[in-house]
């Protein structure tokens, strides 16, 4: 195996505060229907939300008022996600859900090298051993090739990378910014 050396970051900057500066709006905000077009019971947010379920039993339309949201199908941030930028989604349909279950919600803060860093040059079965960060929201690959898996132990969904700049989860193709474990490959 060569040495190589990999670059975590995350970041301090909120999308929240440049979309305010580029648009003039102040806070991020959401809102969950649980009716379509808007109708029904509803919850509005400005703050991730573990377990939307105490709030609203279903969701069938939402408002993004403000900031960039991840909403996820199960409590805890899991399940299937979906990334919502401002504007208005009548029908789950509109943000590709596949029902109307949403039961928790992010807003999205983290963009493009900035913030807490720390080098790795070795594998980790368990990052969370030497990175206390729950994501990685950009990396920056030095020297080898690298896979990141979603889950501790090299399991879950995986990711190669190569020598490189990776500004967001979504350039080296994961949909959220989880990363477990890496490994480097020879």
């Amino acid at each position: 195996m060569s040495c190589g050396a990999l670059v975590f970051v995350s970041t301090l900057y909120w999308i929240q505060r440049l979309w305010a500066a580029l648009f003039g709006e102040t806070g991020v905000t959401i809102i969950f229907y649980e009716d379509r077009n808007f109708q029904g019971r509803y919850h509005e947010s400005g703050n991730d939300f573990s377990d939307l379920h105490t709030y609203v039993s279903r969701c069938n339309s939402i408002k993004v008022l403000g900031g960039f949201w991840v909403v996820y199908e199960k409590p805890n941030y899991m399940g299937h996600q979906y990334v919502l930028s401002p504007g208005e989604y009548p029908d789950y349909q509109y943000w590709l859900g596949i029902n109307d279950a949403v039961r928790s919600c992010r807003v999205v803060r983290h963009v493009n090298f900035s913030g807490q860093m720390m080098e790795f040059s070795e594998d980790l079965s368990d990052l969370q051993d030497r990175w206390r960060q729950q994501e990685v929201h950009s990396a920056h690959v030095q020297d080898g090739l690298w896979i990141f898996y979603e889950n501790p132990s090299y399991r879950g969904r995986q990711y190669l990378l190569e020598k490189g700049e990776y500004r967001r989860h979504s350039e080296w193709g994961a949909l959220h910014p989880a990363v477990g474990s890496i490994r480097q490959t020879d």
